[in-house]
This record gives C-alpha cells, sequence and structure tokens, in this order.
C-alpha cells in the first residue's frame, strides 16, 4: 500500500487512492475512477473561480530578464493593495509557498510553533531545515512559546482547511508579546484577500512577518507569484537570499495589472461571498454540516467523509481529504452554472442513499 494510505482509501473499483498532500491533482486522482462524469471539476483547492481577466504581456517581454524597475513598480502595486506604508517592506516570489520555504533561512530561531491543524507546508518547511517544530491547537499555547524566546509562531489567518478567523487585536497582542522576546510572528495570510482581518497595514512591526498569495484570490494560480511583508531591513535580507529576479516577466504583468484593480477586487469579493454562501446552503440542504469563515472554501464535517470523496468523485468532482482530520472534507467553489448543477445533482444522490439508508 502506497505510504500515507489509510487502509480504507479505495475507490468504487477497490484500487488504492492516495492521499495527495496538496489539491488541485485532478488527473492523479481521477484516474481511479474510471467513467466519472467529464469534465471534471476542481473544488479541491480554495482557488478563487472568478479569475483576473490579465491581459498577457508581448511576447517581446520574454526575450530579455526583468528590470529593476518592473520589479519595483510590482511592489508598489502590492504595497497599496495589502495597505503598506512603503515598497521597501514589500518582497516578491514566486509564490507564497517559495516564501515559507525561505522563512527558516531569513529568520534565526531555535523552535517554530504552529496553530494547527494547517496547512503541513509550513511545518515540512522547518523540519527540513532542522529547525524543531511543534504544534499548538490554541493561540495561548502559541503565546506560552514566544515567551521562551528564539521561536518563531506561525498562524494561518483564515486557516487552511478549517477557515478559522481570529481577530487582528489577538494577533497583535501575541505580535507584541513575540517583540518583547525576541520571537516572530508569521501571519499567512494566502486566504486573506476577501477577509477584514488583515496584519499587513500593522507593519513595520518589529516581530511581525505575513505572508500574501495572489494566485488564490485573482485565480491565477499558475503564474506563481507571492509577497512576505515585513520590516524594511528584515524585507532587504528576505529579498538578498531570493537574489536577482525572484519572480518572471507573466508575474510582473499580472501583478502589475490586478493589485491595482481595486474595482475588479470589490466585484469578485462580492461574488465569491455569494458563491460561499450558496455553497453553504446546497451543503446544508444535503444534510451536511459546515465551518470556518473563510470566503473560498468551507469545510464539511461528516462521519463518512471518505465515503462522501469517492461519491462525489465518481460524478467527477474533486475536494479535498486530510489524514489528520478523516471526518473533513474541504469544499471550493464551483466556477459556473454546470458546475453548480453538478454538485447539486451529486449531492442530491448522496441525500437519497443516505436518507434511505
Amino acid at each position: 500500500m502506497p505510504q500515507g494510505v489509510p487502509p480504507n482509501a479505495l475507490s468504487a473499483s477497490g484500487e488504492q487512492v492516495p492521499l495527495f498532500s496538496h489539491g488541485g491533482q485532478v488527473k492523479a486522482v481521477m484516474q481511479y475512477f474510471a467513467g466519472a462524469e467529464q469534465p471534471f471539476v476542481d473544488l479541491s483547492t480554495g482557488i478563487s473561480p472568478f479569475a483576473y481577466p490579465l491581459v498577457l504581456p508581448e511576447r517581446g517581454a520574454l526575450h530579455h530578464l526583468p528590470e529593476e524597475g518592473e520589479e519595483q513598480a510590482l511592489q508598489q502595486a502590492a504595497a497599496s493593495a495589502y495597505g503598506v506604508a512603503a515598497p521597501d517592506m514589500v518582497v516578491s516570489g514566486a509564490g507564497s509557498q517559495s516564501l515559507i520555504a525561505l522563512l527558516p533561512r531569513l529568520l534565526k530561531v531555535q523552535k517554530a510553533c504552529v496553530l494547527g491543524p494547517t496547512y503541513s507546508g509550513h511545518r515540512l518547511a522547518w523540519e527540513h531545515n532542522a529547525v524543531p517544530c511543534e504544534g499548538a491547537t490554541h493561540v495561548h499555547q502559541l503565546s506560552l512559546a514566544a515567551q521562551q524566546g528564539g521561536v518563531a509562531c506561525v498562524v494561518c489567518n483564515p486557516n487552511n482547511p478549517d477557515g478559522r478567523l481570529l481577530e487582528r487585536q489577538t494577533l497583535l497582542a501575541l505580535a507584541d508579546q513575540c517583540a518583547r522576546a525576541q520571537s516572530w510572528l508569521v501571519v499567512d495570510e494566502a486566504f486573506g484577500d476577501f477577509e477584514s482581518q488583515s496584519m499587513a497595514p500593522l507593519l513595520p512591526h518589529p516581530a511581525l512577518v505575513v505572508l500574501r498569495s495572489f494566485g488564490k484570490t485573482y485565480g491565477l494560480p499558475g503564474v506563481r507569484l507571492g509577497f512576505l511583508l515585513a520590516c524594511a531591513p528584515l524585507a532587504q535580507r528576505a529579498r538578498d537570499l531570493l537574489g536577482a529576479w525572484p519572480v518572471g516577466a507573466l508575474a510582473l504583468a499580472a501583478g502589475q495589472q490586478a493589485l491595482v484593480d481595486t474595482q475588479w477586487l470589490e466585484q469578485a469579493a462580492h461574488k465569491a461571498r455569494m458563491a460561499h454562501d450558496r455553497l453553504v446552503g446546497m451543503l446544508h440542504k444535503a444534510g451536511l454540516a459546515c465551518r470556518g469563515q473563510s470566503t473560498l472554501f468551507t469545510l464539511v464535517d461528516v462521519a463518512q467523509a471518505y465515503a462522501l470523496w469517492v461519491h462525489l468523485c465518481q460524478h467527477g468532482i474533486v475536494t479535498r481529504r486530510f489524514a489528520e482530520q478523516p471526518h473533513c472534507l474541504r469544499i471550493g467553489l464551483p466556477a459556473d452554472e454546470a458546475e453548480w448543477t453538478r454538485l447539486a445533482c451529486a449531492l442530491a444522490a448522496w441525500q437519497a442513499g443516505h436518507s434511505a439508508a
């Protein structure tokens, strides 16, 4: 049996289905479900279905290395979009994942403490750099860890996958405590663009680092663009570690266009909130309990989570399941009416089958 596959992880045909470490592995998942409805519907990522209407750069832009001024323009656009006081506090990278991987080199600490359960990439980044990493289930535990000094406290806000959203004042108190103890607070706001609790406007702060993802909000994950926000000296150190040309021409063009388009962002946020309400209503109608405050996805608590996951796959719909939370599925927003209809039909069939049982 492949590593990490629970004993009951079988498709309807009896094949073992690996538990993939990330969402979006649609082709890999659906190879186990021959005959499923097509086209496949990917609800496994939490990426906004409302993609920014990007105007691609001319081909000539790919024939030269990015100019320093182009990256500075991107930093300015990001600073304005995220409410950061100055562009020298913005570090651009090839997606927020690349910046998560940078943190153990950037923050010289004795250990990390991650509020979870959450995105496993944070724990793995510290462990791969031989930095001990412990888990916490409550902010109070992070507070106790921070007081030890030399600790990187990590919070995803909104949290992935359960959508928990902590208030800004709670995190500010923790950041202040980190500053007094010479620890750090890292707040990953990958799903935060449609929420109202961002820590970015509180920068510069001597102990605060904020991560933002571009692709999730703007529906363009293939662009691979993310940002690390911190006080200017730390941001400069991060840029030095990344080296020249941290992002390519496509990411530069996408960021400069989309981040300044505040009207589009407001409209996308409204559409996403409406879609989230519709999704939660549809799931409740099917007798499924939802939790979380993230706009771009919801978490379903159901005892038969694996059976529901298989059922949805049989209808060509891929959702996200988790080894550490086997009773949960994360479900993102459908992109169009065809996908909404497919999901509604699949959920109706699920409800009918379980009502009969």
